[in-house]
C-alpha cells in the first residue's frame, strides 16, 4: 500500500528485453536520489509513476535498482517504456503518516492530459479519464495521477469521457514528474479505494 505522497524523483536509465516476443516484458534499471535506497531491500515494493513494482536487484554504489515488468503491465501503464524521470514512492509502513490517501499501486486506466498551465501562483491540470472510470470520480474526491495523490476540483461528463480539473501547488509541480506533462500525454490513473467499495455495494445483487 501507498499514500500517493511522492518521496523522490528517479530516472529510468536502461531497459532490457526479457524475451524476443511481444509477450515478454522488460527489466528496468532506475537511478534513485542519493540515500533513497539506504533502507530498501530485495523484494521491497516501490511505486513507479503509481504502479507498484518489486525490487529485483540493488546496486547501491550506483544508486540503482531494477524491476521486472510484464508486457501486460507495460501495455496498461504510461511512462515506463522509455528512459526518463519517474515518480518514486516506497511502500507504506504501518506506523507511517497517511499524508495522501490509501493507494494500492494498481493502475486502473490511462487518462489524457487536456491542458496544463499556470493559474496565479498555482497550476491547473485538466485530464480526460475513460468513461468507464467516470462513475468513480467526484468533486473533492481523491484521484491518483502518475502516483500522486490529488483532489478533484471539477468533474464534467462528456461523450469522450470524464473531464477532471486538478489544482497543483508549486511544491507538487517542483517535486514530482507532473512538471513535465504536456497536452496529449497519457497519464496513469488510480481511483479511490473507497469508491470501489461504494460502487460494489450499490451494484451487487441483494439476496
Amino acid at each position: 500500500m501507498f499514500t500517493g505522497i511522492i518521496t523522490g524523483i528517479g530516472r529510468i536509465v536502461a531497459l532490457q528485453d526479457l524475451g524476443a516476443s511481444q509477450q515478454h516484458g522488460k527489466r528496468l534499471t532506475i537511478e534513485a536520489p542519493a540515500g533513497y535506497l539506504d533502507d530498501v531491500g530485495l523484494g521491497d515494493s516501490i511505486a513507479l509513476n503509481g504502479a507498484c513494482m518489486t525490487v529485483t536487484s540493488l546496486q547501491l554504489a550506483q544508486r540503482q535498482f531494477t524491476i521486472d515488468i510484464s508486457a501486460e503491465s507495460l501495455d496498461k501503464t504510461s511512462g515506463l517504456t522509455h528512459t526518463g524521470p519517474v515518480n518514486l514512492e516506497k511502500a507504506l509502513r504501518a506506523n507511517d503518516r497517511l499524508g495522501g490517501h490509501i493507494v494500492s499501486g494498481h493502475v486502473d486506466g490511462l487518462g489524457a492530459v487536456a491542458s496544463f498551465g499556470q493559474v496565479g501562483e498555482s497550476w491547473e491540470l485538466c485530464v480526460t479519464a475513460p468513461r468507464a472510470l467516470g462513475r468513480f470520480l467526484a468533486y473533492k474526491g481523491s484521484i491518483t495521477l502518475n502516483g500522486v495523490s490529488l483532489t478533484v476540483n471539477r468533474v464534467t461528463d462528456t461523450d469522450q469521457g470524464t473531464d477532471i480539473s486538478i489544482n497543483l501547488i508549486p511544491h507538487t509541480v517542483e517535486n514530482t514528474t507532473l512538471q513535465y506533462l504536456k497536452t496529449g500525454d497519457a497519464i496513469n490513473l488510480e481511483i479511490d479505494t473507497v469508491a470501489r467499495y461504494v460502487e460494489r455495494m450499490m451494484t451487487a445483487p441483494r439476496n
